[in-house]
């Protein structure tokens, strides 16, 4: 790998890191405050909101200037998300300002990879920093439970600064002025990220020109024959995978009585498969066999359902590994196959943007769905369940999209497929 990258991914650790040590926080903030369910189950889609409305501006952005100021422009964002959160706004409308950082700061995180490296390291590159972004997930949220537990929050809320009152004053809001710093050192290593000598495409004067630049890009990649399927099918995990982490909390406390502190090492439990599905998919997958992965998708629905049956944490635990490994080994190659296809079509900024309107709308709207089931009585289990049958009909619509592109479309998908074959080469 070259200089940098590994710059790049400590960058992404810390910020991610500290992202979802925060989502706990924010939980933690509203069930102390005696917030309603629909509220803690709402977080999620608010955290996607930004990602959707600036989707047709942030890819753009990222290309006008180099990645790694985008980087620590947008963990500066994150970083206000967190002082409005701790001095009074409604977590919401925080955590959604945090999203907003989170929005800027992922075209750039992505789009630096296909400008750094060959599109030949590209699969080994996403198995990096999704397993890093992953290990960022599992400590992060157990950051976040042991921040707001009564061992160390005593501790923190212990802490005075003479003459100064910082108005912290419970576990969540300490835990939240820890995570400050941890933005600030990824911040830090923003600014030792070098140059990649990419030439920038400058934003245009009229921004709304932006808008159908983006949605060319947009129809662009969904007339693809593999961007259209490696979009749908990230779209999909990453669309379950961002409200998961909620739904196991709220299945948690469901099922195994647990409370945010002890349930959170649940949610960890899941990453660590998911950064061992990643690892070893980015060494056994290439950019020419990644749509072999796509029946992984049918089989992650289905256990979501089964997760309704269990009720023993022994049970559960092996069980969450099984579900996120089987994510990893999906993500992984058809991220890579997305960025290639999206590189050559329309430049690493602004495919990525699109990647992230597509997940994040996924992430809204299945949020949403799930806000809603909660506000009208639906239980935990009703909500998984309904959850499950999604994803597994969707994942098979998406294998059968494939399929029929591969009859009707031959000479295109084998042209397609040469020509990541032959990038894997070089």
């Amino acid at each position: 790998m070259k200089r940098g990258f590994f710059t790049i991914m400590s960058a992404q650790f810390f910020s991610s890191l500290a992202d979802n040590a925060l989502f706990v926080g924010a939980v933690q903030l509203l069930r102390t405050s005696g917030a309603p369910e629909w509220q803690q189950a709402a977080l999620v889609p608010m955290f996607a909101l930004f990602y959707v409305i600036l989707a047709p501006f942030v890819g753009a952005f990222a290309d006008a200037m180099p990645k790694g100021k985008v980087m620590l422009f947008s963990n500066g964002i994150k970083v206000l998300g967190c002082l409005m959160m701790l001095f009074g706004s409604h977590p919401l409308i925080s955590y959604a300002v945090v999203g907003l950082g989170a929005a800027a700061y992922s075209p750039a995180k992505y789009g630096i990879l296909t400008e750094l490296l060959p599109a030949s390291q590209l699969v080994k590159a996403n198995g990096w920093i999704e397993g890093l972004t992953i290990g960022s997930i599992i400590l992060g949220v157990l950051l976040g439970g042991q921040l707001i537990g009564a061992a160390v929050s005593k501790h923190l809320l212990a802490i005075d600064i003479p003459l100064i009152d910082t108005g912290v004053d419970t576990p969540a809001e300490a835990a939240i002025s820890v995570l400050i710093l941890v933005y600030a050192l990824a911040a830090w290593f923003n600014t030792r990220i070098p140059h990649t000598g990419v030439e920038m495409r400058p934003m245009p004067k009229n921004t709304i020109a932006l808008l159908p630049d983006f949605w060319r890009c947009n129809s662009r990649l969904w007339r693809d024959k593999l961007g259209q399927i490696s979009l749908a099918t990230t779209t999909l995990f990453w669309g379950v995978s961002g409200n998961l982490k909620y739904i196991v909390l709220a299945w948690s406390a469901a099922a195994l009585g647990y409370s945010t502190t002890q349930a959170s090492s649940l949610v960890g439990v899941v990453a660590i498969g998911t950064a061992v599905g990643a690892v070893v998919a980015s060494m056994r997958m290439k950019l020419d066999t990644a749509t072999k992965v796509i029946p992984l998708g049918i089989a992650m629905g289905v256990l979501v359902i089964l997760l309704n049956f269990i009720h023993n944490v022994w049970i559960a635990a092996p069980f969450l590994i099984l579900l996120g490994g089987l994510g990893g080994f999906l993500v992984v190659p058809m991220n890579a196959l997305l960025q290639h296809r999206g590189h050559n079509l329309m430049g690493a900024g602004r495919s990525i943007a699109v990647q992230n309107f597509n997940e994040q709308a996924c992430i809204l709207g299945l949020g949403a769905f799930y806000t809603l089931s909660t506000g009208m009585g639906l239980s935990a289990f009703g909500a998984i369940t309904v959850f499950g049958l999604v994803v597994a009909g969707f994942m098979w619509l998406i294998r059968r999209w494939h399929q029929r592109n591969c009859v009707n479309y031959r000479e295109e998908v084998d042209h397609l497929l040469f020509i990541a074959r032959n990038d894997n080469l070089h």
